[in-house]
Parts: structure tokens; C-alpha cells; sequence
């Protein structure tokens, strides 16, 4: 596989950071970037997003993007408030969503994005239905946007279960069976390195 430049922003969290490790034992370049470290952004600010994308591709085109963040609050459906659902959907999913929209006219002719949604988009748990509602539109906009993509460009969305290094989130997961970030981590390789666009791949 010849060697692409790739943002992975969320590389500070569990999933991020092991999708960066592998990218770069697979010979890729990897750009790390996050709230805390590396190249700083905020995907609740497109101006963030914004800055983020001048400052990295100053050094070179971009042939992939890696989203592998979103926050979203878990409580029980009567708890939540819909500002609780508005700020899932601005963090999770509309920050995904603008990234993919500003990064598009930077992106290398057949370079790829590859967002995250979750298993909860399809398989609900009592606290977490605002993950649910944001999880599901990621993945809505991933099979939209996928063809209308210019430049052969493409676009899917890894849709993990709950990880098994997260144990302060498994109580929360009754009868899930929890994955190891690296078998995670090979999903989005595998958006990156492979064919398949408008895909939720799910680990």
C-alpha cells in the first residue's frame, strides 16, 4: 500500500490513539489531532475546524481523514433533556458532519474519510439514547454523502461496540460483548486501505 498523509483527529482517546498506531506501522503518515494534544481543534466550532485543516495541509495534501470522537451524554431516556440531545448531536455528530463538509475541496483525488458512529445506533440501552439519535445520524449521512463525493473520494463510518479497555462504560452495555481497541482499530484501517464507500462497518 503506497503511503498516504492522514489526519486522525480524537488521536488522544482509546480508539484514536490505537487507529494512529496502526496507520503508522503500516508505513503511513499519520497527523495527530485532538481537543488536548497535538494539533488542537474543536469540532463543536467550525472555525476550529477551519484553522485545523489550513495548518495541516500547508505541509502537503491530505489523502485520508480519520474521525474517531463525538461526546455524548448517557442517562435515562426520562433524565435526558433536549439540550442533552442537541449537545450529543453537535459534538457527535454535526462536528463529523463539518468536518467531512470543510474538508472535502482539500482532500486528495480518491482519498477517503472515515467517521464513527456506535452499536447503539441499532442496539439500544437504557441510558443511551441521545448516543443513539447521534450514532444513527452519522450513519445517515455517511450512506448520503457517499455519492456525492467528488474526485472519487470516499466515505464510511465504523459503528464499534462498547471497548473492552472502557470498563467504567460496561455496566451500562448489559449482554454486549465488549471489543479490544485494536480489532477496532483494524476496522477503520480498513476503511482507509480498502474499496468500500457508504459503509457502517460495524466491529
Amino acid at each position: 500500500m503506497t503511503s498516504q498523509r492522514i489526519l486522525v483527529v480524537g488521536a488522544s482517546g482509546l480508539i484514536g490513539g490505537a487507529v494512529a498506531e496502526l496507520l503508522e506501522r503500516q508505513g503511513h503518515e499519520v497527523v495527530r489531532a485532538s481537543r488536548s494534544s497535538g494539533e488542537r481543534v474543536d469540532l463543536t466550532d467550525e472555525a476550529s475546524i477551519a484553522a485545523l485543516y489550513e495548518r495541516v495541509t500547508a505541509d502537503g495534501p491530505l489523502h485520508a481523514v480519520v474521525a474517531a470522537t463525538g461526546n455524548v451524554p448517557f442517562a435515562p431516556a426520562a433524565e435526558l433533556t433536549v439540550a442533552d440531545y442537541r449537545a450529543g448531536l453537535l459534538d457527535k455528530a454535526l462536528g463529523q458532519i463539518a468536518l467531512v463538509v470543510h474538508g472535502v475541496p482539500l482532500l486528495a483525488e480518491r482519498g477517503t474519510f472515515t467517521l464513527t458512529s456506535g452499536i447503539l445506533s441499532h442496539s439500544p440501552v437504557p441510558t443511551g439514547a441521545a448516543a443513539s439519535a447521534a450514532n444513527g445520524a452519522v450513519d445517515g449521512f455517511v450512506r448520503a454523502h457517499a455519492a456525492t463525493l467528488p474526485g472519487g473520494a470516499r466515505i464510511n463510518a465504523v459503528s464499534p461496540n462498547v471497548l473492552a479497555e472502557a470498563e467504567g462504560y460496561h455496566s451500562s452495555f448489559p449482554g454486549f460483548l465488549p471489543v479490544p481497541a485494536a480489532d477496532v482499530a483494524a476496522t477503520y484501517l480498513r476503511s482507509v486501505e480498502g474499496v468500500e464507500t457508504g459503509q457502517v462497518l460495524s466491529v
